[in-house]
Parts: structure tokens; C-alpha cells; sequence
């Protein structure tokens, strides 16, 4: 997916973003990596050296807040961001739970188009449409007719990124026929890129920042991360579904912060109840055994120690950024496997056969 917006993107881009101290202070910690089996790690880049997981650019291993491992291979490289893609959605979310901390939202339950009256009137308005909330954003199971897995779906992504204003493209998208809540107060899963950017888009409105600059504010100027690419659209409306670049190392705060329940070094980033909420099990995935939160995918894992649960953020290309709680623990890996066949399945593969077989059990 996603591959007319990596035009798009690559010609219309602005530049590179850097934040007030894009110094990286973050130094390996040898008494954190004397704590991996360097063996499994030694494996396992052999492994990607000999292209088992083809187009690996970066693992990353965090454990209790220290840098204890980093491989780069092909044209990774630590100063180099990486596209995620998707996985940027997690962010989203994240910036979702500080802006309603900050009462710029009210609640997850708020109807969503409400912080859009600007946009109005809505092409294919409803009341099934007005009553779109917040929280069916995040757990992708919005009445939106988007689908990114369904080609004929009017909300697929692919039919956003040839128009000028993506804004108008998605709140005039129809709502599905026959869509209705279950008991849990939540409508049928299906991936859609379209309702993360929605969100974006929302959260401009409600806070009244650029969007782009409320991220970076709020979550990567905290982080002290550095360099970073945002996609926008042909009317520079900033692409909040993903392909926002940084690094491996930034990527690895991310997912070390969310691991240590929303803070860094100490200071609360993202609210700790937030967090939690995120990293709840809210809707079943159409791919076994995931199951989804607020945009973070959730899996189990076997190893060793015993089975694992972990949260992770996922893109397009193998992409993954891992959160473990209870093995205080993050892992990232980057991969440029764009739209090839079993992508995640590879990275799935690395991670339970090398990086969480590297991770001590206690």
C-alpha cells in the first residue's frame, strides 16, 4: 500500500523537520547488552546478512530505559530516519491521549465530526456519520466505508493520495451499509488508514497547532529526537496515518516510553491511564492472532521464559516497534520491504526466533 503516496510524499515533502537538541545523548549501555545472549544475536545477523529477512535495516534493544544492542545492515545507518510507514499511527494515538489530558478533547466518546464543522456540509452526511466517535477511529471500527484491504472500498487509502485535499476526501466518504455496534459498543474491524489521518486532522482543530507541531512538541521534542520527514498532501495537509521518518534510536525512545507507561527519563510524556487504555485489547483483527487497541497491534509470542504478550507498532515493509511491560523491554526493527509478500510474517519470524529469545527472563 501505499506506493502513489511515496511519490507524492518524495516530491511535495518539506524539509526535514530537527528538533530544538537533535544532539543523541543515548549511548549503548554494556551493562544492559551483558545482559542478552549476544549467541541469538550473533544468529541472527548472520541471519539477515545471508537475506533470510530481506531489506532489514536496523534492530534495536531496550532494556529497563538503556540501549543494550543495535545492529544496522543494508543502507540503514544510525543518523539515517526510516520510513515506517503505519507504524507512525501509534503515534497518533498517543497525541490523542495528551490532547484530551490537556482538554482540547473531551473524551474518547466525542462524536468526531464535531471538531470538523469547518469542513461542513459533509457530502453523504447521516446521523450514522455524526455519530462516529473518537474511539471508533482508534480501534478501526469506524462506520466509514474504508477498507484498506478491500480494493473497492471508496475509503482505501490508494483513492485518497491522487486528490489535492485529503481532509475533504475522507469526511465526504459514505458509511457502510448495514454497519452497527455489538454489545461492546463497537463496530466491525477493518483497516483504515484514512480515519488515523482523520485524526490528525481533528486534533488540529481541537488544539488549535499544526498538527505536525503538536506531535513534535508534545511527544518528540521530550524525547530530544532529531531529524524527522513528514508525508503531506499536494495542499500540505500532514499525513498523521504514516510514513513520518526517524531514526532507529528515536523509534526505540518511542517504544522504550511506552514500555515504561508513558514516561522518559523520569518525566511523564504521555498520561499513564492513556497508556494503559492504549494498550488494551479493544477489537479482534482480521489477521489471527493480532488483536487491536488504540492503534497498536497486539500478539502472542512463544519463548523460552514461557509465552509472551507483547504491543507493537506495525508498517508496511516489516516495520516494528515493540513494547514489552512485562520483560521492561522495547525492540525495534526496520525493514524497506515494501508491499512483498509475507513481510510480517519475517519480521513475526526475527523477532520470536532472535531478538525475544536475546532478552533475559527476568
Amino acid at each position: 500500500m501505499r506506493t502513489l503516496a511515496i511519490a507524492v510524499a518524495l516530491a511535495i515533502v518539506a524539509a526535514p523537520s530537527v528538533s530544538a537538541n537533535p544532539a543523541n545523548d543515548w549511548r549503548l549501555s554494556p551493562t544492559a547488552a551483558a545482559r542478552l545472549d549476544q549467541s541469538k544475536l550473533t544468529e541472527m545477523e548472520r541471519a539477515v546478512a545471508a537475506g533470510t529477512y530481506p531489506k532489514t535495516t536496523s534492530v534495536a534493544i531496550v532494556l529497563n530505559g538503556e540501549l543494550a544492542y543495535e545492529h544496522y545492515a543494508g543502507e540503514g545507518a544510525p543518523d539515517k530516519p526510516n520510513d515506517t510507514r503505519s507504524a507512525m499511527k501509534s503515534l497518533t494515538a498517543l497525541a490523542v491521549g495528551i490532547a484530551i489530558a490537556e482538554k482540547k478533547i473531551s473524551s474518547v466518546d466525542a462524536p468526531a465530526f464535531a471538531y470538523l464543522k469547518h469542513m461542513a456540509p459533509f457530502a453523504n452526511d447521516s446521523p450514522l456519520k455524526q455519530r462516529i466517535t473518537i474511539a471508533d477511529f482508534l480501534t478501526m471500527s469506524s462506520a466509514l466505508d474504508c477498507d484498506d484491504n478491500d480494493e473497492n472500498s471508496p475509503g482505501n487509502e490508494e483513492n485518497m493520495y491522487p486528490k489535492q485535499a485529503w481532509t475533504r476526501f475522507v469526511v465526504d466518504l459514505p458509511t457502510k451499509a448495514g454497519w452497527q455496534r455489538d454489545a461492546s459498543g463497537r463496530g466491525p474491524w477493518a483497516y483504515c488508514t484514512v480515519g488515523t489521518f482523520l485524526l490528525g486532522q481533528i486534533l488540529q482543530s481541537a488544539t488549535g497547532e499544526p498538527v505536525d507541531k503538536f506531535i513534535e512538541s508534545r511527544l518528540l521534542d521530550p524525547l530530544g529526537a532529531g531529524p524527522r520527514n513528514w508525508d503531506r498532501s499536494p495542499t500540505g495537509e500532514v499525513m498523521t496515518g504514516g510514513g513520518l521518518e526517524l531514526t532507529t534510536r528515536d523509534l526505540a525512545k518511542l517504544g522504550w516510553m511506552v514500555t515504561d507507561n508513558g514516561r522518559w527519563r523520569g518525566k511523564q510524556i504521555v498520561p499513564r491511564h492513556w497508556i494503559a487504555s492504549a494498550l488494551t485489547v479493544h477489537r479482534n483483527s482480521s489477521f489471527e492472532p493480532l488483536t487491536y487497541g488504540y492503534q497498536y497491534w497486539h500478539r502472542p509470542y512463544t519463548t523460552a521464559c514461557g509465552p509472551l504478550e507483547v504491543w507493537f507498532m506495525s508498517g508496511n515493509g516489516g516495520n516494528n516497534v515493540i513494547s514489552i511491560p512485562s520483560r521492561k523491554a522495547a525492540i525495534v526493527i526496520t525493514r524497506t520491504a515494501y508491499n512483498t509478500r509475507g513481510m510480517h510474517q519475517q519480521t513475526a519470524e526475527l523477532v520470536e526466533k532472535y531478538a525475544l529469545a536475546a532478552l533475559p527472563c527476568r
